[in-house]
């Protein structure tokens, strides 16, 4: 065992979307003296090789996981006699966080573990809010007969842990129920403010919704220490995907894409662009805009059955596995809105890194009278009939082709759309206008010589 050595365990079952953003907050860290080992439980996502590709070289694998279980097998792989226990959806906010659990943990010979703040993110449900900001305070403490432990941030000495492991067979609480265990032994469990993570969940579940609004507004105006977590764009790899079947229609003497082209390149956030076509002239004219060409897209996701989805997921595919390079959000854009605001890509981009969605694209309100045709002859009313705009609930008319954003995760599982959806409200209708064709392209300019 190494004397000053910390060995960080983090657990993770498909945690794509957080392990690269754990990884380089402990990167980060004042405290250099420490290795990651990840217990996986057999992700089916890119989590394990998102953490290679961070430096994590340590992967234990657990078929049946149990987390009390991972921890020891992760804690027997570890070389340190400090070990910390993180959650992957835990993002460290400072740079002294490591310092602080270590100081923390040797403060005291009696001390088995320390547990540290958890702060919720911006997006964090009401819920979730409350219990963190209720639970995780700013005053520290030393339990003596209290057992409460939190294994999402905490440090453990590895000879407290040899003498009493953490229980193989419990689902769930195998942090108390542990920290109960040593607490008979007269150590001692200490909680500190000082080495802060926002984690994006709570510890408890459900409540009245407008009584937990209420008091959630109330916790926060009172917590001033640290500010609900917000993720910088910078810390994804951003790539906007523009799929083009075919040669690119005119509009006024000019294709589609060099037409969009400059409120596509316009934006402050992307990082890459590229065009996904079937048409060689068509890459050709995309490379000369300034767009890559990942690769020429196969005949079959060309016919009239393919799908978008299939196209981003074939798109995503080869990015990966023969360009080697790994975005962690999608894009979606299409020529046929060429007269989108420049500044949309990045205003949906925060609202997409804002609102923790799985996805986000532009919508309108839509107060006219609409029907959704069920069947022939049965037409079921969407909206709320003829009442004063003040009092009517609004139709939101999401437009992807617009801009979608969404994380790589969605688009590997042949979607486009993730469970959770945040329409983002634009009111600049002419960006609403859709040029499919030829022959929408001739008639709008027809009508709109000015535009």
């Amino acid at each position: 065992m190494k004397k000053n050595l910390i060995s960080i365990i983090i657990r993770t079952k498909n945690e794509e979307r957080w392990i690269g953003l754990c990884i380089e907050r402990i990167k980060k860290q004042s405290y250099k003296n420490f290795e990651i080992i990840l217990v996986d439980s057999f992700s089916d996502d890119k989590t394990v090789e998102k953490a290679k590709r961070h430096g994590v070289e340590k992967i234990v694998k657990i078929k049946e996981y149990k987390p009390g279980k991972a921890i020891n097998m992760g804690i027997q792989a570890s070389e340190g006699l400090h070990i910390v226990i993180l959650s992957a959806h835990c993002l460290p906010i400072n740079s002294n966080w490591l310092t602080d659990l270590f100081e923390e943990i040797n403060s005291d010979p009696k001390l088995a573990g320390v547990y540290g703040k958890q702060v919720p993110m911006d997006f964090s449900s009401d819920e979730d809010k409350r219990d963190l900001l209720i639970v995780f305070g700013e005053d520290e403490r030393i339990q003596k007969k209290d057992s409460f432990f939190h294994n999402a941030n905490s440090i453990i000495k590895r000879d407290v842990w040899e003498e009493i492991n953490f229980n193989n067979d419990v689902e769930n609480i195998e942090d108390r129920i542990w920290a109960g265990e040593i607490l008979k032994k007269n150590y001692k469990i200490k909680y500190t403010p000082k080495a802060p993570v926002y984690h994006y969940h709570g510890i408890h579940q459900s409540g009245n919704s407008k009584r937990l609004e209420g008091v959630t507004k109330i916790i926060e105006k009172i917590s001033t220490e640290h500010k609900p977590g917000i993720i910088d764009h910078q810390n994804f790899e951003k790539c906007l995907v523009i799929p083009i079947k075919g040669v690119i229609p005119k509009f006024k003497n000019i294709n589609l894409l060099e037409y969009m082209s400059e409120s596509i390149f316009s934006s402050k956030f992307v990082d890459s662009y590229f065009v996904a076509t079937d048409n060689e002239d068509t890459a050709k004219t995309a490379k000369n805009l300034g767009f890559s060409i990942a690769k020429l897209r196969e005949s079959n996701l060309s016919t009239p059955k393919s799908t978008i989805e299939d196209v981003h997921c074939w798109h995503l595919k080869v990015l990966e596995n023969e360009l080697n390079y790994h975005p962690d959000i999608i894009i979606h854009a299409e020529i046929t809105f060429p007269f989108r605001n420049k500044n949309l890509i990045d205003e949906l981009i925060k609202a997409f890194l804002n609102s923790g969605a799985d996805t986000v694209m532009p919508a309108k309100s839509e107060y006219a009278w609409a029907w959704q045709e069920k069947s022939k002859n049965n037409l079921v009313r969407l909206d709320e009939g003829d009442i004063p705009r003040e009092f009517k609930k609004s139709l939101l008319l999401g437009s992807h082709g617009l801009g979608c954003i969404t994380h790589t995760e969605v688009i590997r599982k042949n979607s486009l759309v993730g469970n959770k959806v945040y329409l983002h409200k634009i009111h600049d209708q002419v960006s609403f206008i859709e040029v499919r064709n030829q022959d929408d392209a001739d008639l709008i300019s027809d009508r709109f010589k000015n535009v």
